[in-house]
């Protein structure tokens, strides 16, 4: 059904393309509707908690890695201060060297606010570069990195917000293939919120609800090389929504559900003009009339709008750029859902789906995971199962985390 679909889209794109008398623009077979940007790995899960919960974090309880999805959390945190270190292999199936390390540090400092820093590091291993067989080559090491600081301010007794500033280089461009390559780098920022309320009784158990949202690595665009193009950051929106059912002291169950959706703008539909032997003179395609060569190289938008723009206006521009309106534009929201049950504040088991478009990368898994709590250490771990004909690079890989925390039980949020 979708290749007729997308057959009588095109048959309706040729149609209404022409541009003069004896010329059509055609649209070009390999353009991708998939949303690329640079730094892709800032939206890798860094942590085994979050990646069980499938990649979400917006909205759910505070951790010591809620400086990767919402900084905001931490105003809310019963321990003082917590040192996190998270570990992922990542392409197992292929290489053992390319992982993705992070370490995150938070200090409540009062009542009202909060400290937090991370620094995220992405390796692609070691590659070795020869020019024949005989050639010994020479050693790289391309990698990638974030390092982030936040400031958390509650504004109520229940709601609270954020703001990080954040610098990322990219190194994988290699200047020994490329002598115009320079690692590309930038800056970015992240704004979000947290909503927690007040535990509420309920027939049968007690509730809270918990909402969150985040704008991450809004930012300038940057180069990968002298010569290259400007590509924009991962520029995202977080929204997400849970509701914890307490049902005694010692047991809570806690269900969220997360949708998320890149800010830059959608790829267009792309075409050439070509001239074609008009046959009967009436100006008009028909079936059976040959098509000549390009009129020129350049490509030109058929349907959507220029990417080429700052990043402001992308955030904007890409809630309205899809070539296939409305419709599309809902197509590139990922969507979560997870359950995760606590018993006694000690020991966790979770669960989550992860679902993306098929247009728009198909990633779609199920995760699973388990947590540990040990005086003042926190033990996390996830498994993942790929749901999509598109193999993921973390399928059946096993991560682990670790939380540190000191001042535990300090504060009292509930």
């Amino acid at each position: 059904m979708k290749k007729y679909f997308i057959a009588l889209m095109a048959f309706a794109t040729i149609s209404n393309a022409f541009a003069q008398d004896g010329t059509v623009i055609l649209p070009n077979s390999t353009d991708s509707r998939v949303i690329t940007t640079g730094l892709p790995f800032m939206l890798i899960a860094p942590d085994a908690r979050s990646a069980s919960l499938g990649d979400m974090g917006v909205a759910t309880s505070v951790d010591g890695f809620s400086q990767q999805y919402n900084p905001a959390k931490y105003v809310f945190s019963e321990t003082k201060q917590g040192v996190s270190l998270a570990y992922t292999p990542y392409l197992t199936k292929l290489v053992n060297d390319i992982s993705l390390s992070y370490v995150t540090y938070f200090n409540r400092i009062n009542e009202y606010s909060a400290f937090s820093a991370s620094l995220k590091y992405f390796s692609l291993g070691e590659i070795v570069l020869t020019q024949d067989a005989s050639d010994p080559g020479v050693a790289v090491k391309p990698n990638e990195y974030a390092i982030d600081a936040a400031y958390s301010l509650r504004l109520g007794q229940q709601f609270s917000m954020a703001v990080g500033l954040r610098y990322m280089r990219s190194a994988l461009r290699l200047s020994e293939v490329d002598d115009n390559a320079n690692p590309g780098s930038t800056f970015g920022a992240d704004i979000t919120g947290y909503y927690q309320s007040e535990e509420e009784a309920y027939n049968d158990y007690n509730g809270r609800w918990r909402v969150g949202f985040a704008i991450q690595n809004l930012g300038p665009k940057f180069k990968y090389d002298d010569g290259g193009e400007d590509v924009f950051q991962p520029t995202n929106l977080r929204l997400g929504a849970g509701f914890d059912f307490i049902f005694d002291q010692y047991s809570t169950l806690a269900v969220t559900a997360e949708v998320s959706k890149y800010l830059v703008p959608t790829p267009p539909i792309y075409g050439k003009e070509y001239n074609y032997d008009d046959d009967n003179g009436n100006g008009v395609y028909d079936d059976g009339e040959e098509y000549t060569s390009p009129i020129d190289n350049n490509d030109i938008i058929i349907d959507g709008q220029d990417p080429d723009v700052g990043f402001m206006t992308g955030v904007f521009q890409s809630f309205s750029d899809a070539p296939g309106g409305f419709s599309e534009e809902l197509r590139e929201f990922t969507w979560a859902l997870s359950a995760e049950y606590t018993y006694q504040k000690s020991f966790s088991l979770r669960t989550g789906y992860f679902n993306e478009a098929d247009d728009k990368g198909a990633r779609k898994f199920f995760a699973l995971g388990a947590g540990f709590k040990y005086t003042t250490i926190n033990v996390d771990l996830s498994y993942l199962f790929s749901a999509s004909k598109v193999a993921s690079p973390l399928e059946n890989t096993l991560r682990f985390s670790l939380t540190f925390n000191f001042g535990d039980g300090e504060y009292r949020e509930y």
